[in-house]
């Protein structure tokens, strides 16, 4: 995993973020994704400078994991870095969950 990869895997991993039980390098069809919520059909994906130059790829396979049901969410590392409080809680919606609703937090 990649430094970003460990610090949102630390919020997500063993039903620290709301009870959810999220994994990472989830077997899709011919994909992997580095983290996906299954209940909900929800894929978290963390692209590094290297995403900026396979934009084409990414659409592509977004669309097909669109087309089998799953809703991607998109980060890029610097958001992690700069922005976690704001990526979790894009997590937390995309889940359907609401940050003031019951469960146990992020944090």
């Amino acid at each position: 995993m990649t430094p970003m990869e460990r610090i949102l895997w630390n919020k997500l991993r063993a039903k620290r973020f709301y009870g959810l039980k999220f994994r990472r390098q989830v077997p899709i069809q011919s994909y992997v994704a580095d983290f996906a919520f299954l209940e909900q059909r929800v894929i978290v994906e963390l692209d590094g400078s290297g995403h900026d130059l396979a934009w084409k790829s990414d659409w592509i396979r977004d669309q097909k994991l669109k087309e089998l049901g799953f809703h991607i969410l998109r980060f890029h590392n610097f958001q992690i870095k700069d922005s976690l409080p704001w990526v979790l809680q894009e997590i937390a919606k995309a889940c359907s969950l609401s940050l003031k609703g019951e469960g146990k937090g992020e944090g």
